[in-house]
């Protein structure tokens, strides 16, 4: 790759990031030609999650760490995250609220630095005790949004959300002031199934959202679909869309998920999909790639897994040439822009508008069944490969379904969540 190819898909000249932050970090990797690569990790034992980081730190990758929290920590059942470690009960991530400021600085010690930095990842609807924590440590870097840490993940009021999000921003960027980092998860939502328009808004939305919170610095984020064309389409959307609407003060980069829905489950069709992924960001122009496991399908992956995924996406970008200039479709992006112009309509306030968006049904999030969702829109994949929609409710958007569509039942839904994993297993 030749040097500062992958952020050619955005050339808005903008002030660049702090020393030391991680949105410089990426920024110095795009523009010496290098993908940035970053595990979804995280333990509680101390010895393996230190393991984790070092290894991240040292593999033949460009790279930086993940510290992902634990499933109690998430929904605010810090008790039950304490009592597990002082009964010695393993947990499934790093339990940040739980452990004592001291001990997660010691964790970082010595491997979390200006050319290693570290991002908490978590899945809350209430982050701010997360990140009072994170900063306590020294770090600064986190990701998660009003609505991609709401509606997939249990059924807090979108409106709570809103407001636990707003503080949080404000509460990051008051306590790590420059160096605050933001990633929206507003491009995975559910993971799969999702038309890229909609995934493309949110992730745009979530980052204004920050930026009226304090955050000058922002990762937008899409995840990995079912067809390479409309993916790459999509990427270039988000960085269009960004250059378009946020503020020129803001730091962005743009971050690929290696698919989040049903994982091959043979190793080779893994690594198969990884490299793809690996490929896709490359050349769509993405900064940053969240790689997954040839163990995604059966269990949490070890470090090891994670190190060989790290370094395989890495292998697969060093030798992908990106596409510099080149023409295509732009539905993704008028479908993005239409969602983004009609949310914005109703009112000056992003929080505000994303909430009143989803109650009018503006944004409705495909077979999801949280109750702030009007779960009137229905995906399908068609022929080619594409993700469409067969209803859009009130979105102001276009179904694509023609009338030979059959409709979706349950066995064609099952067989649709499928597709990923089924091809790439073939």
């Amino acid at each position: 790759m030749s040097a500062g190819v992958l952020g050619a898909a955005d050339r808005t000249v903008r002030p660049a990031a702090p020393a030391g932050s991680f949105g410089r970090f990426v920024a110095d990797a795009a523009r010496a030609g290098r993908l940035v690569v970053q595990p979804r990790m995280g333990f509680s034992d101390l010895r393996r999650m230190r393991a984790g980081l070092e290894r991240t730190r040292f593999a033949a990758a460009t790279t930086v760490g993940t510290v992902t929290i634990d499933s109690y920590t998430r929904v605010g059942a810090y008790d039950a995250a304490h009592r597990a470690l002082v009964e010695g009960t393993p947990l499934n991530g790093y339990p940040i609220v739980a452990y004592p400021v001291e001990t997660t600085r010691t964790l970082l010690a010595g491997v979390h630095d200006e050319s290693f930095p570290v991002q908490v990842r978590h899945g809350s609807s209430q982050p701010e005790p997360i990140i009072r924590a994170l900063a306590a440590a020294g770090l600064h870097a986190t990701e998660g949004g009003p609505v991609s840490y709401c509606l997939p993940y249990g059924r807090t009021p979108l409106r709570e959300s809103v407001r636990n999000w707003a503080r949080a921003s404000e509460l990051l960027a008051e306590l790590a002031p420059g160096t605050a980092h933001l990633e929206s998860f507003g491009g995975c939502l559910l993971g799969q199934l999702c038309p890229p328009g909609l995934l493309v808004a949110v992730s745009l939305l979530e980052g204004l959202f920050f930026a009226r919170h304090g955050i000058t610095s922002v990762s937008l984020s899409y995840a990995q679909q079912t067809d390479p064309a409309q993916d790459t389409e999509a990427i270039r959307a988000l960085h269009r869309l960004a250059a378009e609407f946020l503020p020129a003060t803001v730091d962005r980069h743009v971050v690929l998920y290696t698919y989040m829905g049903t994982f091959p489950t043979t190793a080779r069709g893994a690594r198969r999909l990884l490299a793809a992924s690996a490929d896709l960001a490359v050349r769509a122009g993405a900064q940053r790639l969240i790689v997954k496991t040839v163990a995604e399908a059966h269990r949490i992956p070890t470090v090891a897994e994670n190190v060989e995924a790290l370094e395989t996406a890495a292998a697969t970008a060093s030798v992908t040439d990106p596409e510099v200039d080149p023409a295509g479709e732009e539905s993704v992006y008028r479908e993005a822009r239409r969602l983004v112009e009609a949310v914005l309509d109703l009112d000056d306030d992003p929080g505000r508008a994303l909430h009143a968006a989803f109650r009018r049904g503006y944004l409705d999030v495909p077979w999801c069944l949280h109750p702030d969702n009007a779960g009137r829109s229905r995906s399908f994949i068609d022929d080619a490969g594409r993700l469409r929609w067969s209803a859009v409710g009130r979105m102001p958007i276009t179904a694509t379904a023609s009338a030979q569509q059959p409709a979706m039942s349950s066995a064609r839904l099952l067989s649709a969540l499928h597709t990923v994993a089924r091809t790439y297993d073939q």
